[in-house]
């Protein structure tokens, strides 16, 4: 004769109610001091001009960095402040903006459909966030690695080597080609089009001061980001079924679209 010992089923039921009540996650309150981008006036091409010296200077300082901007200085809180191209100024800056502070209710709502939170004015004691005033911050730079890894070349360029993680290449004036692969990580601007005749998994921006009939040209998109003249899309927001293939980025009446070729 043998003798089968099972568990009882209700000493399962408790095991699982156990696992099921137990703390996934702790919810707490945290200070972080965030960089503040204060507006003073509404020129993004102002603001491009004087900020891309000091993204140079120090990359690290700006690299995946969250920034608050703030709306307080300018001169009407009725004034639309253009989120998308700022937002896409910045993030091809490679910062990460994350807020506003400051402003009117429609700029509030602009904010938010650009996906920024709403950010109190007062500062919370020993939170206090470091402020880009005038965009005049000094940044330290210290030996030879603070040097920022960016080529910027008058005029239409061509690149024929891989384009690393770190590295920028900005063709002012001009197009941009590249017959090299472009890592993640990796930044291609240029004031006008962008060619990548390989995979291209980096950042591009195209249109950078504005050029709205900018594109973007790829033959094996895997982006993290693409950008024309201010408005931008991330990865999560390309269609999957245009990853990895040949496709065009432009803007079509305020609208960035992506399209096979």
């Amino acid at each position: 004769m043998s003798l089968t010992i099972g568990i009882p089923a209700k000493d399962q039921t408790v095991d699982s109610e156990l696992a099921s009540t137990a703390p996934a996650f702790e919810l707490k309150a945290a200070g972080f001091t965030l960089p503040v981008i204060r507006l003073l006036r509404l020129d993004m091409d102002a603001v491009e001009a004087q900020l891309l010296p000091k993204v140079q200077q120090a990359p690290g300082f700006f690299q995946h960095t969250p920034v608050v901007i703030e709306l307080n200085a300018l001169p009407s809180a009725d004034e639309e402040v253009g989120f998308p191209q700022l937002v896409g100024l910045l993030r091809g800056l490679g910062m990460i903006p994350v807020g506003v502070r400051g402003g009117g209710a429609a700029q509030h709502e602009a904010a938010k459909a650009m996906e920024l939170a709403i950010l109190s004015d007062a500062a919370k004691p020993g939170a206090k966030p470091e402020v880009v005033d005038d965009l005049a911050l000094e940044l330290p730079v210290t030996g030879q690695s603070a040097k920022p890894q960016i080529g910027i070349e008058t005029g239409s360029h061509l690149v024929d080597r891989p384009v690393r993680s770190g590295q920028r290449v900005y063709a002012a004036g001009g197009d941009l080609t590249v017959l090299a692969a472009v890592n993640s990580g990796a930044e291609l601007m240029a004031d006008g089009n962008i060619h990548v005749y390989a995979p291209m998994r980096g950042r591009a921006i195209a249109g950078l001061h504005g050029d709205r009939a900018a594109r973007i040209f790829c033959s094996d998109l895997q982006a993290e980001l693409v950008s024309v003249a201010g408005h931008y899309r991330v990865s999560d927001s390309i269609p999957a079924k245009l990853k990895g293939c040949q496709t065009q980025v432009f803007l079509d009446h305020d609208v960035l679209r992506i399209e096979p070729l």
